[in-house]
């Protein structure tokens, strides 16, 4: 019972900061006992919060840009969470194949600074075939979504974890329109006036690359260790291994 309640004191704790944040100044004290809530909360409190939150009536959009917060605690963990999973298990193989898409990301930069230097498009320029390459790559990573909203998304809110999957789902649907948008530009860049196509492609490439990033670092250290604290079955791992395998994986995936 006592931890119960500590437990229920730190989301409301945290609940009320993240409140704070998203409507007053974000001054350095307010920052620094932000900082000090979340580095003695776990992620299921977390999770909880933002949840609290949302069913309060706040935007699950706003919730997006307090995730710097909380990050800054978190950057060191994902080792720690690795040791507690082997290889095989449904959150190594979602950790892995972020991994590559993160991989991806940089590919993607790199020829979009490329680009934006080039002073008319070039037919046989190697920047061009890349850019339609790594768009596929980053499309590709579909079915890698759909395990999750499938299966690791339904077990947490089987378990009535309903916000943080919410924004998560959100994003995904935001950031696949983007990643088609950016597949039509890399391919219909002969038809297209040369500077709109720059202009096109400098903007979507960095929406995909700053918020498929900030999405990655937030299942990683948020939401995968609220499930595996959650989901404490291994019965239940293993079953959602099974539903994995019959959606499918990447062409990039290694650890399945």
């Amino acid at each position: 019972m006592e931890n119960k309640n500590i437990q229920n004191e730190n989301i409301e704790k945290l609940t009320e900061i993240l409140k704070r944040l998203n409507t007053e100044e974000i001054t350095e004290d307010l920052r620094e006992e932000a900082l000090k809530i979340v580095s003695n909360i776990n992620p299921l409190e977390l999770s909880i919060a933002e949840q609290n939150l949302i069913e309060e009536g706040m935007n699950p959009q706003d919730l997006r840009h307090l995730c710097d917060i909380h990050m800054e605690v978190l950057k060191d963990k994902l080792d720690k969470i690795k040791t507690q999973i082997s290889k095989g298990h449904v959150l190594h193989t979602f950790i892995g194949e972020h991994e590559k898409i993160l991989g991806f990301l940089t590919e993607l930069e790199k020829l979009n600074s490329k680009i934006q230097k080039m002073e008319k498009y070039e037919h046989n320029a190697e920047e061009f075939k890349k850019l339609v390459e790594v768009a596929n790559k980053i499309l590709d990573a579909e079915k890698h979504h759909k395990r999750e909203e499938d299966v690791l998304f339904k077990e947490m809110e089987d378990r009535k974890i309903t916000g943080p999957t919410r924004i998560m789902r959100m994003e995904h649907d935001d950031l696949r329109e983007r990643k088609k948008q950016l597949k039509n530009i890399a391919e219909f860049v002969p038809q297209l006036d040369f500077e709109t196509f720059k202009k096109t492609l400098h903007e979507v490439s960095k929406y995909i690359i700053f918020n498929l990033r900030d999405h990655i670092f937030k299942e990683n250290y948020i939401l995968y260790p609220s499930a595996l604290q959650s989901i404490n079955d291994e019965e239940v791992w293993k079953d959602m291994k099974r539903r994995c395998d019959e959606v499918g994986y990447c062409s990039f995936t290694e650890d399945k």
